[in-house]
């Protein structure tokens, strides 16, 4: 599944096209994708403006004049690419290469730009594991998507006054808590993995130990917060890692893989200036870890 920074560089990209256009039609090709497309999924968006596009977690939200909500989720191997009038290949360099047969366009959105230009989004998935909805946006808080989440890692409520508050008692692994989507929406196994080697927090400890016995955070759960939300940071402004199947909606690749310090680098060098230790690997829930078993307590 793509993490938050594929996502939100996703969103970046689209949202000059999308946000201020008409959709003057869709072309909807098949019916259904991960989920069936909602009823009258055509006739609802024909004619209708975005007046937003923004992000909750992993799921892109389009605001459309209706008071209707376009959610997308890219499932595992969705991707966006936008064509206009006189552009009809996406440029950038790709390490890993996109599927482009046009069998698996399965969505294709016709627009009138907020400049009066034609473009196209079109939403391609050979594994079909994303899917399309349309939520009145007061009932969108309340939708089984979205009831659940916990904070966003990039707004406000992170802190290690929040990471306290959350992980008090709590005797789960530390990466276990983090990856816990009702308690932060978007975190993923890469960047965790990544946050937790800078902030030198090994991902097997208790997740409570973050907590004071007083309830206040511990200076680690500051850096932790502040790791976290460097981590994403630089990975959005690198791309992301689109380590298979995402790209970027002008169609390149993220590069932030180049810069992993512990991530899929079982058996190399720490990182960490003056360690001499070596990173390791190993398996929770299922989701490879990898650590530094010597800096990272």
């Amino acid at each position: 599944m793509p993490e938050l920074p594929e996502v939100e560089t996703v969103k970046r990209g689209l949202a000059p096209t999308f946000e201020g256009s008409e959709i003057v039609k869709v072309d909807q090709n098949r019916p259904d994708l991960r989920f069936p497309f909602p009823a009258d999924f055509r006739e609802r968006l024909r004619g209708r403006q975005v007046t937003a596009l923004s992000r909750r977690s992993k799921y892109l939200l389009a605001d459309i004049d209706t008071g209707d909500v376009l959610v997308m989720h890219l499932g595992m191997s969705g991707s966006f690419r936008i064509e206009n009038d006189t552009l009809q290949a996406m440029p950038g360099k790709f390490t890993h290469e996109r599927g482009k047969d046009p069998k698996h366009d399965h969505v294709v959105f016709h627009l009138r730009t907020a400049d009066n230009a034609g473009a196209r989004i079109i939403y391609n998935d050979p594994r079909r594991f994303g899917f399309m909805d349309l939520i009145a946006r007061p009932q969108l808080a309340g939708h089984p998507f979205f009831k659940d989440l916990g904070i966003e890692p990039l707004g406000n409520d992170l802190s290690g006054e929040t990471l306290a508050r959350l992980f008090a008692g709590r005797k789960t692994p530390l990466k276990s808590a983090l990856l816990n989507q009702k308690l932060i929406a978007g975190l993923g196994n890469i960047y965790v993995c990544e946050a937790l080697w800078r902030t030198g927090l090994s991902p097997v400890r208790a997740a409570g130990t973050l907590a004071a016995k007083s309830g206040r955070p511990t200076d680690k759960a500051e850096l932790l917060a502040a790791s976290i939300r460097a981590t994403l940071e630089e990975a959005i402004a690198a791309g992301g890692s689109t380590l298979r199947d995402h790209t970027k909606a002008d169609g390149s690749l993220g590069y932030f893989q180049h810069s992993f310090a512990v991530y899929d680098r079982e058996g190399q060098a720490c990182r960490t200036p003056g360690c001499k230790g070596t990173v390791s690997r190993l398996v929770q829930t299922g989701r490879s870890t990898f650590h530094c078993p010597s800096c990272q307590r």
